[in-house]
């Protein structure tokens, strides 16, 4: 099992709990739902279960691969071993950018917030404030942001479970009219299935962000047990939390009342006319949003470490130089200088200055969003949510193509794992029969939670991932957004390409194959069909 030991274990299983729950509470749900309760009226209740099935497979997935490899690059690394260096620069790259302009987005909105109670107070300032804190948070340490984080997770977890009860009962004692309400604005699909589409799209960028949870399992004490145990929970969470609270907004309030758009949860809490209800709504909101941002912060600046660390990003964010992560594992894992312990003076230094590196363009980003706040805001959803796609498509198709490699027990995955155990471990091993080594790889493979109906309904994720983001092509109102990731993309793409020649297709683990290079005799510690270690 490879494990970045660069980074320290500062995260306890509390905290990854938390973070798992509090994962699925964040922007999109609070701000970006009413884009989509505009678009497709009651029929965001379809949306947001299209977009959850997609998101419970992509994290069966995913959890799979991060709990067999847990490390920092999460699917980064995971993108690397399956398909090679351009496709862990293009997944690692990509949702960095798309974190830190989530944390602008984040920032916004929280100010927003906090200038309807304390108008006197530029918006600005509240954003340069909020930036600030989350940033001296992340940089104080790992076991700080799990703290945050915690209590954070934990008073969203509470007040969406009191939100769904209390719209539920409202519901129940006809204190709203529920079937008015869904049937009497247009019906149930008010602007037809092109309308549930695009709600579609925005319920994707709202579940964007449960990823991290597979990144900050790097830093726990158990990785493969918190990853597991997260994964496991995704399906009630997206119900509860997702589903739950979607169906009782539109039950609640008209979805074409223009309160939704301004926010859905505080306009449905007023509507069931609870006193001082929808100030405490807001108060909520402003919670989950600032946790948004310190997780983004974090996600980013651990996400750029890995980069930095395996050479797609400049070393110098490691704290370790340019001779850092060279003759590592060569699994893309993030972990490139796995010989660093975790808790060393290097580590810290190295995640403060990928920390320091993402809040600045988080900055920038909101410095762009102030400049034109009509425009920016919406295009930055659209273009996350489009960014989020192509992250997911490379977490199936790596998926695709390493789940078969670890089912073999002479594999490239099985040797790479072998490669990177200790010698003394590969000693004791030795000294065990292949009978008993083989039922503790079967208990290994089975802690990694296997994904449902391999291969069927991975090829069916690609197939409808790809459905949306054609879908969005054809749309005269996302097509914009398509283009500029596809832009943004084929940048990445082409960066990776120049990487290639300048190292040559021996650095490729994947393209180049082991026989053509010439190798010593093989030893006991070393075996003959060990892949080339990708140069750094």
């Amino acid at each position: 099992m490879s494990e970045d030991r660069s980074v320290s274990r500062g995260l306890r299983q509390r905290h990854i709990a938390m973070i798992a729950l509090g994962g699925a509470i964040g922007a999109g749900l609070f701000v970006g739902s009413g884009v989509g309760i505009a678009a497709a009226g009651p029929g965001i209740v379809v949306s947001y279960v299209v977009a959850g099935v997609l998101t419970v497979l992509v994290m069966r997935m995913l959890g799979e691969m991060s709990a067999a490899r847990p490390g920092s690059g999460s699917f980064s690394a995971h993108a690397t071993r399956a398909w090679g260096p351009w496709a862990g620069l293009l997944a690692g790259w990509m949702y960095w950018a798309l974190l830190v302009v989530s944390v602008a987005a984040e920032a916004i909105g929280a100010s927003r917030i906090v200038v309807g109670w304390l108008p006197q107070v530029p918006a600005w300032v509240w954003v340069a404030a909020f930036m600030a804190l989350f940033t001296g948070t992340n940089l104080a340490g790992v076991r700080h942001f799990g703290e945050l984080e915690f209590w954070f997770a934990g008073v969203k977890a509470a007040s969406i479970c009191a939100f769904i009860l209390l719209g539920a009962a409202a519901v129940l004692a006809g204190r709203t009219p529920a079937a008015e309400n869904l049937t009497a604005h247009g019906g149930l699909l008010p602007h037809g299935w092109h309308g549930v589409a695009v709600g579609t799209v925005a319920a994707v960028f709202a579940y964007g962000g449960l990823e991290t949870v597979t990144i900050a399992a790097a830093e726990c004490e158990d990785p493969v047990a918190a990853v597991r145990r997260a994964v496991r929970t995704v399906l009630w969470r997206v119900a509860l939390f997702y589903v739950g609270s979607m169906a009782v907004i539109v039950a609640v309030v008209p979805w074409d009342d223009p309160a939704v758009a301004g926010g859905p949860y505080a306009a449905a809490i007023g509507r069931i006319g609870v006193p001082g209800a929808a100030q405490l709504m807001n108060a909520v909101v402003l919670v989950a949003l600032l946790s948004a941002m310190n997780a983004n912060i974090y996600g980013s600046s651990r996400m750029l470490y890995a980069l930095a660390a395996r050479g797609d990003a400049p070393r110098l964010l490691t704290g370790r130089g340019r001779s850092a992560g060279r003759g590592g594992d060569g699994d893309g894992d993030g972990a490139a200088g796995d010989s660093v312990p975790a808790g060393s003076p290097a580590a810290p230094a190295g995640t403060g200055r990928a920390v320091l590196a993402s809040a600045a363009f988080g900055f920038a980003s909101v410095v762009l969003s102030l400049l034109w706040p009509r425009t920016v805001f919406p295009f930055l959803l659209n273009s996350i949510g489009t960014a989020i796609l192509v992250v997911w498509i490379l977490i199936a198709a790596s998926h695709l193509r390493l789940h078969g490699r670890r089912q073999r027990t002479d594999g490239p995955e099985q040797r790479e794992l072998e490669q990177e155990r200790r010698p003394e471990q590969r000693e004791l091993e030795q000294e065990r029969g292949p009978e008993q080594r083989g039922l503790e790889q079967q208990r290994g493979l089975q802690q990694a939670a296997p994904m449902w109906g391999f291969p069927y309904l991975g090829y069916l994720v690609l197939a409808a991932m790809a459905g949306v983001l054609l879908f969005m092509l054809v749309d005269p109102g996302s097509r914009s957004q398509v283009l500029c990731t596809g832009a943004w993309t084929a940048v990445l793409l082409l960066v990776a390409g120049v990487r290639r020649r300048r190292r040559g297709p021996e650095a490729d683990p994947v393209a180049a194959p082991t026989a053509a290079t010439p190798a010593a005799t093989p030893t006991a510690a070393t075996p003959a069909a060990t892949p080339t270690t990708a140069t750094r």
